[in-house]
Parts: C-alpha cells; sequence; structure tokens
C-alpha cells in the first residue's frame, strides 16, 4: 500500500534534515532573509524600496519554495525579503555567473548590508525573530565542472570559505538563525542527462563532495560562536530522489525531460499544448528547474523540519 503523500514528506524532512542546534521555532518566524540563485529568487529588488512592489520571476513556473514556505507553511505572518538572484555564484571573482548581470551572494549580502542590516521601518527585525536562508551553489558546481587547473574538491574549500566569510558578515549584523540547503541532483536534471552518463555520473560526485564540504563549515561556524540560536542543514537529496524515483505515483509523466513549450514559462499553471501533458505534469519545467509542484513539497518539508526545531 502506499504511503500517503503527508506521511512521504513527514518521512523525506526527516531524511533531509539534520538539526546543529535549535532554538527559533518556524512558527516564531516573524522575519526571512534568502540568499541564493535562480531556485530562489522572486524578482524582488531592495535597491528600489524595502516596500517596492516586484514583477515575480521564479524558474519554477508558478511559486517556489520561498513563496510556499513564507506564505503557505508559515503560522506566523512571516514578511520575506528575498536577495537571491537568477544566475548567482557564491563570488563572481571564483566563479562567472552565466549572467553577467547575475548578483552574487558577496554582492547579495553588501546589498543586506545596505538596505536592511540598519533595520529601517519596514524591515525592523532583530536577532531572535528572523531565519536567514541560504541556498547556493548550483551554478558554481556547473560553472567550474570540467576544470582541469584545480580539483574540484580543493575548490569547493575556497568557495566555502567565501560563502562563510558572508556568513560571518551576516552574523556580525545580527544574525543568528540559519538554514542552509545542500545541492540538489542536478546530475539528474534534463541538462546534465543530455550531456551523457559520464558527465552525469561525475557531476553527481561533484555535487556529493561541495555538499560534504557545506556540511563541516556549517559545524565550524556553529563551533565558533556560541549565541547562534537555530542552525539547520535541510539535505534536498532525499527529496529531488525519491519524486524522481518515484515520479509515476507523484503523478509526473517525465522526469527526464521537459516539453520545450513550456520552458519559458506558461500562462496558467494547467496550461498544455498538443503533444504534450499539462505543464503542471512534468517534473522539469525546464533543462534545469524543477517546477512548482517539486518547490511545494519541498517546502512542506523544510517547514516540518523548522517547525519542530523550536
Amino acid at each position: 500500500m502506499a504511503m500517503s503523500h503527508s506521511l512521504v514528506v513527514a518521512v523525506i524532512a526527516l531524511l533531509s534534515s539534520c538539526m546543529i542546534a535549535s532554538g527559533l521555532s518556524w512558527n516564531s518566524a516573524e522575519y526571512m532573509f534568502v540568499f541564493g540563485d535562480s531556485y530562489s529568487t522572486d524578482g524582488y529588488n531592495v535597491s528600489a524600496g524595502i516596500t517596492s512592489s516586484f514583477t515575480r520571476n521564479v524558474s519554477s513556473n508558478g511559486f517556489n519554495w520561498v513563496e510556499f514556505l513564507t506564505g503557505t507553511y508559515n503560522q506566523t505572518a512571516t514578511k520575506t525579503f528575498d536577495l537571491a538572484s537568477g544566475g548567482g555564484t557564491i563570488d563572481a571573482a571564483l566563479v562567472s555567473p552565466f549572467l553577467p548581470t547575475a548578483f552574487s551572494v558577496v554582492d547579495q549580502v553588501a546589498q543586506f548590508s545596505k538596505y536592511l542590516a540598519p533595520r529601517p521601518v519596514g524591515a525592523t527585525w532583530n536577532s531572535t525573530n528572523s531565519l536567514f536562508a541560504i541556498w547556493i551553489g548550483i551554478n558554481d558546481i556547473s560553472g567550474s565542472f570540467g576544470w582541469s587547473n584545480i580539483s574540484q574538491p580543493e575548490f569547493y574549500g575556497v568557495l566555502m570559505d567565501r560563502l562563510f566569510s558572508q556568513v560571518d558578515d551576516l552574523y556580525s549584523m545580527g544574525a543568528r538563525s540559519f538554514l542552509f540547503l545542500t545541492v540538489p541532483p542536478i546530475n539528474r536534471a534534463p541538462l546534465n542527462i543530455q550531456r551523457g552518463s559520464e558527465v552525469a555520473a561525475q557531476m553527481g560526485t561533484d555535487i556529493a563532495e561541495y555538499n560534504t564540504h557545506l556540511r563541516k563549515f556549517v559545524r565550524a561556524f556553529k563551533a565558533n560562536y556560541t549565541d547562534l540560536n537555530t542552525i539547520t542543514v535541510f539535505d534536498t537529496q532525499p527529496i529531488f530522489n525519491v519524486l524522481l524515483d518515484e515520479g509515476e505515483t507523484f503523478g509526473f509523466v517525465n522526469i527526464t525531460g521537459y516539453c520545450t513549450a513550456y520552458e519559458n514559462d506558461t500562462a496558467t499553471l494547467t496550461y498544455q499544448v498538443e503533444g504534450c501533458a499539462p505543464v503542471s505534469s512534468y517534473f522539469w519545467l525546464n533543462d534545469l528547474h524543477p517546477l512548482f509542484t517539486v518547490h511545494n513539497i519541498l517546502a512542506k518539508a523544510i517547514s516540518t523540519v523548522l517547525t519542530s526545531s523550536g
């Protein structure tokens, strides 16, 4: 007998979480600050004013995990400032973004320092009611894949040094609760499947190495400071792999490809063209980005972990 959707989410949440420290419960988080790439961005531009309206810019053809987490799976009104930028890397000086207009995490933290660290009207956050979420690394791994002048494992250490220099900066500005997400199995995305089995396999190895470095640096970060609140590492690998391995069970008609008619977003969430299933039936919107349906399940699992952390 198949497990219920709720039970699947609960099991995946348990497998995906590594609680390093706990304190701030998701039920009491009033502010959330997000740093990352296209998997997290919503098109918000803090430089236009912290309360400015914005055109949604997501890669999921609907809400992404940030919007589901803070708008559907929150029990407290959570004000979100999403500084993530599509195409972003940790530091453009280490790995150039695919788009020259992309803001790296270094840029995003600089924006936070300029606009949000002073706690202006509309963002009067404090250390006890705010969660800082960081999901980065997809473009760093992809952008440095195959570089022959470096050892990828050693380079990931360099990347982590730079990333956690930014985490230290956030700490110095008052951040005490953090959520880190690991890099998902993009080796199973159409982009890398199309590159052949050897490339996909090596990409999987590189992702595992990067994620190992991330966990190591989170542990070191926790050891360096005694006044941290909630520190959570959420491993995205189990949830992605379960959904991909059991795609038919979850209603996905295709877990290795996508419909090219949908790859740049569609007018509705149920849009369909001849020759393709409805857009919501696919796992991948395009060659790298999962649909809102995946983000929804991911957000539910994250909320389950964060709610139990307090």
